[in-house]
């Protein structure tokens, strides 16, 4: 075990912002922190980091006290926010100089990952007639975009151990949700341990085996991912057939929880009730084009954990 969160709690007042939480990572990957807004995934990020006090509890990295000061670790912030008037390249060296690393490094760390992340020309920007040297751009110069992956390079500058990731993916368009999932894989491929919230679930399905769904700074869901679903059984049933199998739905008592022109989305109560469905259908002779059981998806897992404890305000 690496990392170890223990028992934290944070108030304001008379608000509980969270509430015992707790929870261990035990090997390199990626670990997910999941809530609706003010939940307190943020407000634990934080406290990992050291920037936020806490009232109770303690964050244990390698069974000792969690010093962000000692600790190799990198951040990249859900509130985006580099010095808009400064340049970049000197904000990524001072960056990696607050984190101990020597500028020869930060150099070449700095010319890397501006490459992977498609930045060069504004941190690095083209020699112009006449001129000797051209001057990095200033962040408010970059769309923000960009700006978002200036940051993801401050926070791999010092190539961390543990690096944690407030919705990393937020904002950006196809392509670089697409670049910044393949750096995440490059450093999981390097035995890196992260921490991601997101409201994405689709994204924490492919990168993450254990969560935590929060509520209200509690934690209501715990534990790896794909336990977690076999836990709900293959209840999602997808059946498409070239004639239409309405009056066979009705006649099973299934539920339709969704429906395209082509598609059904039925609820089962179990396996072999799906099967059963499956036999007559095919005794029957009808053409089925697909017929496919699924394990609930997480979208479908969080709104039944938080989606019912918010409707009781």
């Amino acid at each position: 075990m690496s990392l170890s969160v223990n028992n934290l709690s944070k108030s304001y007042g008379d608000k509980v912002v969270l509430d015992n939480l707790s929870f261990e990572i035990h090997e390199p990957g990626v670990y997910a922190l999941l809530g609706t807004n003010g939940a307190g995934k943020t407000t634990t990020l934080r406290i990992i980091l050291g920037m936020l006090a806490k009232n109770n509890g303690e964050v244990l990295w390698k069974g000792k006290s969690l010093d962000p000061i000692r600790t190799n670790v990198g951040y990249l912030a859900e509130e985006r926010g580099l010095y808009p008037k400064y340049s970049l390249l000197d904000q990524l060296l001072y960056f990696a100089k607050l984190r101990n690393v020597p500028k020869h490094t930060a150099m070449d760390r700095i010319k890397y990952w501006a490459d992977r992340l498609a930045v060069t020309e504004y941190v690095f920007p083209p020699k112009t007639k006449g001129r000797k040297t051209s001057k990095s751009n200033r962040a408010d110069q970059l769309s923000k975009g960009n700006q978002q992956k200036v940051q993801l390079v401050a926070a791999l500058i010092s190539d961390p151990e543990l690096l944690i990731l407030d919705e990393p993916l937020s904002g950006l368009d196809p392509v670089n949700t697409d670049l910044f999932k393949s750096i995440i894989r490059e450093e999981i491929s390097k035995d890196k341990y992260l921490i991601m919230s997101s409201h994405q679930m689709p994204t924490i399905e492919e990168f993450c085996s254990d969560i935590t769904i929060l509520n209200r700074g509690k934690a209501v869901l715990q534990g790896n991912l794909n336990e977690i679903k076999k836990g709900y059984g293959r209840v999602n049933l997808f059946v498409k057939s070239d004639v239409d199998i309405a009056s066979y739905i009705s006649s099973f008592g299934l539920t339709i929880a969704g429906k395209t022109p082509s598609e059904y989305h039925l609820k089962v109560k179990s396996e072999e009730q799906a099967m059963e469905f499956l036999t007559k259908l095919i005794n029957d002779q009808i053409p089925i084009v697909k017929f496919e059981l699924r394990e609930p998806s997480l979208h479908e897992i969080f709104i039944e954990k938080v989606g019912d404890a918010n409707e009781e305000k």
